[in-house]
């Protein structure tokens, strides 16, 4: 069951979204080379609770951080430990924040120092396609209408969605219908309608669509070993023009 929020409510969301934007730019103005993914999530963590928040993953069906941090081939749900970031390195920086109750989720990959132009391509593509999806998140569309819209950005750029993890609904619980593929053809799915909060979140390989999750049984890879992408901003559908980004970081506000 889709569970429509109340413009109160959507309030609460964007306050507990806020956190999530504003740990995130922290964060990741921290990425160096050298730096520890440890590191990285003492500061997320730090920052949310500065901010009077709750962090949405810590514990989370026994995810042991408040960050997921995931370098290179790591597509989802990177565990922080002591491993080092080198320059060249990209890493997806995935967030969430409690603030009344609700839920706030954001995601951003990073540059380590200087990267390659095909790395920087794929990085620049993925968040395209994130703000693409949004587009289509207007009051009588229909689901799928996002997820094609990132499908055929990323696709024409000559990458693969995943297609194991999707976004998802979010308001009282982290995860919530509708799942949000990021494939699919136009037209299908339910009505957009105004109090749906959704969390749109390509994920993008550069090889192939395929992922495995390894023995730690939360960190996915690339079955190819290619590198991967990942955007996620937290959006409330408005009664009449586009949906509102809940999660906008003022660093990539557009």
């Amino acid at each position: 069951m889709i569970i429509l929020k109340t413009p109160a409510e959507i309030e609460v969301m964007a306050q507990a979204s806020r956190v999530v934007a504003e740990a995130l730019e922290i964060v990741a103005k921290e990425v160096r080379a050298g730096i520890t993914t440890d590191e990285l999530d003492r500061i997320a963590e730090e920052a949310i609770r500065a901010r009077g928040a709750a962090a949405a993953f810590k514990g989370y069906r026994s995810y042991p951080k408040t960050l997921c941090a995931s370098v290179n081939e790591q597509v989802v749900h990177g565990i922080p430990s002591k491993r080092k970031l080198k320059d060249g390195d990209i890493i997806g920086l995935d967030l969430g924040a409690i603030v009344g109750g609700f839920y706030g989720d954001s995601a951003v990959t990073v540059p380590v120092g200087d990267v390659d132009d095909q790395v920087a391509r794929l990085v620049r593509v993925t968040e395209e396609a994130l703000y693409l999806g949004i587009k289509e998140a207007v009051v009588g569309r229909r689901l799928t209408d996002i997820s094609h819209a990132i499908q055929r950005h990323v696709e024409a750029a000559g990458y693969s969605v995943v297609t194991e993890f999707v976004g998802h609904g979010i308001g009282r619980q982290l995860h919530e219908e509708p799942q949000v593929p990021n494939y699919g053809k136009p037209g299908q799915g339910p009505r957009l309608q105004p109090g749906m909060v959704l969390a749109i979140e390509p994920m993008v390989n550069m090889g192939g669509s395929a992922v495995r999750v390894l023995e730690d049984r939360w960190t996915a890879v690339t079955a190819d070993g290619s590198w991967s992408a990942h955007f996620e901003h937290t959006i409330a559908i408005q009664p009449a023009g586009p949906a509102r980004v809940l999660s906008q970081r003022a660093a990539v506000a557009r």
